[in-house]
């Protein structure tokens, strides 16, 4: 079946094929967050991006193969709920950037910073921190070593949704490094077919988003 990204908590998971990568999405808790499995085609090694919730359901999906590594995007609770269940069942590092580390219920084993690697079997993802929503949000690139420079995948956490940029609070402050990070690290630099994969909800292109940035910038949200 054709993947589309469109997941609900007690439902499917839905499942993609990259070049090098599977990408399995599910949505999990009373928040619908998502969590992405992500497992290296070559190896069989996998890594989780957020161990949100209903860990007995992660840890099924996630079955016999090795779990490389959890990443967790940012420090909110409700993307972490599962956490220590899932690092503790099988003993899976944690990885996130040292500003949000400290409110975590692990410790964090593998700190990252922006523009450093995270590897699971042979395939590589880029770390891009995103500041504003949290002091310490982070999205991961992945583009199969530049087979994917035209159209990479993005997992965005909090940080981008289809419609706007995270939460801010309505501090103005927050909301310009936010939106200035958004801009300059992900729409200057990637290409419109960017696919990227959001904390909640529905997955989007970056050139489905581009036209609304000046939106966003004016309404302050």
């Amino acid at each position: 079946m054709t993947y589309t990204g469109n997941v609900e908590a007690g439902g499917r998971p839905d499942v993609r094929e990259l070049p090098g990568l599977t990408v399995t999405k599910v949505a999990v808790g009373p928040y619908d967050n998502n969590a992405y499995l992500l497992r290296c085609t070559a190896t069989g090694e996998q890594l989780l991006v957020d161990a949100a919730n209903e860990a007995p359901r992660l840890l099924e999906l996630i079955g016999d193969g090795p779990l490389a590594r959890i990443v967790t995007t940012h420090r909110h609770q409700d993307h972490w709920v599962a956490l220590s269940e899932v690092a503790r069942a099988t003993g899976a590092p944690v990885v996130a950037h040292p500003h949000d580390a400290e409110p975590l219920p692990e410790p964090v084993a593998e700190p990252v910073e922006h523009g450093e690697t995270v590897r699971v079997g042979r395939a590589s993802l880029e770390v891009i921190h995103l500041r504003g929503h949290t002091p310490g949000s982070i999205a991961l690139l992945y583009d199969a070593g530049g087979e994917l420079a035209d159209r990479p995948h993005l997992f965005t956490g909090d940080s981008l949704f289809p419609g706007g940029v995270g939460n801010t609070w309505g501090d103005p402050t927050l909301f310009k490094q936010l939106l200035a990070d958004v801009e300059e690290r992900v729409f200057a630099r990637l290409p419109d077919a960017t696919w990227f994969y959001p904390g909640h909800g529905k997955d989007s292109t970056l050139g489905r988003e581009r036209p609304s940035l000046p939106e966003w910038r004016s309404r302050g949200w």
